[in-house]
């Protein structure tokens, strides 16, 4: 498994709206479920905060508003089960099978397919097809999301000498368009700092309560710097 927020989806609202709600706990890499007070709290400002910073560069989210210190509110959307994972370093995977040292930085982003929660939920375009996960047009509508959401989301952190190893998308449809439903919290979204000599610090950890406080925090403290 690998580690993850807990959210829950509250009843529509009159207007027909989703309103999600961010726990105070996580599931580690073990499955187990561990509080962090205050991190369903973090969770809704760091999502709510790049959904408004792509909203402004003509990114499709479903997202419509913060509503509570815990919850947001979304359009009534229908999930596609897979994530897209945006690799902009080599992961030991990768690194493994293209014999390259892991973490060196990427000219251009990998993108993977990954369905479910499980450290070997690889799969490729044909299996999404094939499927009937979802059809050739929307993954088309979704790769060209992806570019461009990780060419935003890389700049913004590399304006404030950090970078953006990795990043998880999940996307959903309303009304036959895509829009971008998930992506940014400590669990899909790796930032490390630039160090002097312009390699990467260590990535950081998120399987305890202290150090998905610490990240957290982390990326609360560069979305407030905007």
């Amino acid at each position: 498994m690998i580690a993850k927020q807990n959210k829950k989806f509250l009843p529509f609202d009159e207007q027909g709206y989703q309103v999600v709600e961010y726990d105070d706990y996580f599931y580690n890499q073990k499955n187990k479920k561990t509080t962090s007070k205050g991190l369903g709290e973090k969770l809704a400002i760091i999502n709510s905060y790049f959904f408004e910073y792509l909203k402004g560069y003509n990114i499709p989210c479903a997202f419509v508003r913060k509503t509570g210190k815990k919850s947001l509110l979304f359009l009534k959307y229908t999930e596609f089960p897979f994530r897209i994972r945006m690799l902009n370093s080599a992961d030991k995977r990768t690194a493994k099978i293209f014999s390259i040292k892991s973490g060196v930085q990427l000219d251009l982003p990998v993108f993977e397919y990954h369905f479910g929660d499980s450290t070997n939920s690889l799969i490729t375009e044909s299996h999404l097809i094939s499927f009937n996960i979802c059809n050739f047009d929307d993954l088309k509508m979704m790769n060209r999301l992806c570019s461009k959401i990780n060419a935003i989301v890389k700049s913004f952190f590399e304006r404030r000498n950090e970078y953006l190893v990795e990043l998880n998308c999940v996307f959903g449809k309303f009304e036959s368009k895509i829009y971008l439903i998930d992506g940014f919290s400590p669990f899909n979204m790796i930032v490390t700092q630039i160090e002097k000599d312009g390699k990467l610090a260590d990535s950081p950890k998120t399987d305890t309560p202290a150090q998905v406080k610490k990240y957290a925090e982390h990326l609360l403290q560069l979305t407030n710097g905007e």
